[in-house]
């Protein structure tokens, strides 16, 4: 998916470390009719849409278009002209800082992370700050080096890591990938893969939104905003196949109707999350159900059971494996219509 970029780094081998939080509720925000005009622009018209935990939420448009506004009209650092924004239970918001200059130069990389202490907490487990650097690309000698002596690349690594250890359930990312170089947006890229929480994303780096985001909100103009399934490719092929499929349409077939339209495409999305609900639900009791199951086999008296006993918590095992991997497949499925 990266064949524009030349250079790509490897973490692999390193067990990333992010704070996730605690959970926030399963509704992170709820939308409805949402309008917000300023200077006489409509940026938002009767915005309808609902963000769950752990979407990740792409905005796309042109500069200029209301992308950031409509940042802060759901973090309600705007208020809206009419409509309403329900906000779930539990939410932490974290932003991504870029400016440098709220660095200390004169402190210490491991001492700006662990505010000078030796272990930082992630995630509920204590983590050596040097073994958490790690996971930035800084080598012990870097970790205990002033601030000043990292390059403009380097800050910015050791900013999202900084990031990442706050215990944050929602990442809003306003163009978090202006000035990065290629190793430290590579490294972006794997931590919000990682990243257990809710993101909203606002970048013009297509190729890195296509590799993180679930769906995207896209501008269209004169306020309407639109939500489509998958990324920057994703909705530019669905365009492509739209505009066909409308030019072959003969003009005797009656078009349907803007309201008809946005009432198919609601029940087809509120069918989607459905299905996927119960997917996840399933999902979870069969973690859980091959959890119980492998706990148990791993006990020494499992051992002590006879061989025919033995072979039935194995076949039950291989059952429940191959029904997670079924499901998942379904979830996958439903993720990508």
């Amino acid at each position: 998916m990266r064949e524009e970029r030349s250079k790509r780094i490897s973490v692999k081998g390193l067990k990333l470390q992010v704070d996730s939080g605690t959970n926030s509720g399963k509704l992170v925000k709820e939308v409805i009719g949402l309008n917000k005009t300023i200077d006489g622009k409509s940026i938002v018209k009767g915005l309808d849409l609902i963000i769950q935990r752990s979407d990740r939420i792409g905005l796309l448009g042109p500069n200029g278009c209301g992308k950031s506004t409509l940042l802060k009209l759901l973090l309600e650092q705007l208020t809206p002209d009419s409509g309403q924004i329900k906000t779930g239970t539990k939410l932490k918001v974290s932003y991504f800082d870029q400016v440098r200059d709220q660095l200390d130069q004169n402190r210490s990389v491991k001492d700006y992370i662990a505010e000078g202490r030796d272990f930082i907490t992630i995630n509920g487990k204590d983590l050596h700050v040097v073994s958490y650097l790690k996971n930035f690309l800084f080598d012990p000698d870097q970790s205990r080096s002033a601030i000043r002596t990292l390059s403009g690349g380097e800050q910015n690594r050791l900013l999202l890591a900084k990031l990442f250890t706050l215990p944050t359930n929602l990442l809003v990312l306003d163009e978090p990938t202006n000035d990065l170089d290629i190793e430290t947006l590579e490294l972006l890229e794997e931590l919000l893969i990682e990243y257990k929480g809710t993101v909203l994303l606002v970048s013009h780096d297509r190729t890195f939104m296509d590799n993180v985001v679930s769906s995207i909100l896209v501008f269209e103009g004169e306020g309407h905003v639109q939500e489509y399934v998958g990324g920057y490719a994703d909705w530019v092929t669905r365009n492509k196949a739209e505009l066909a499929n409308n030019t072959a349409r003969t003009s005797s077939k009656p078009e349907e109707s803007e309201h008809e339209a946005n009432k198919r495409i609601k029940v087809a999305a509120q069918k989607r999350i459905r299905d996927l609900d119960k997917v996840t639900v399933q999902i979870e009791k069969t973690e859980q159900q091959l959890e119980s199951l492998h706990t148990e086999m791993a006990k020494a008296t499992f051992y002590e059971l006879s061989n025919d006993k033995q072979t039935v918590c194995y076949s039950q095992a291989d059952a429940l494996e191959a029904r997670l991997i079924e499901l998942m497949d379904q979830w996958e499925q439903l993720e990508a219509s």
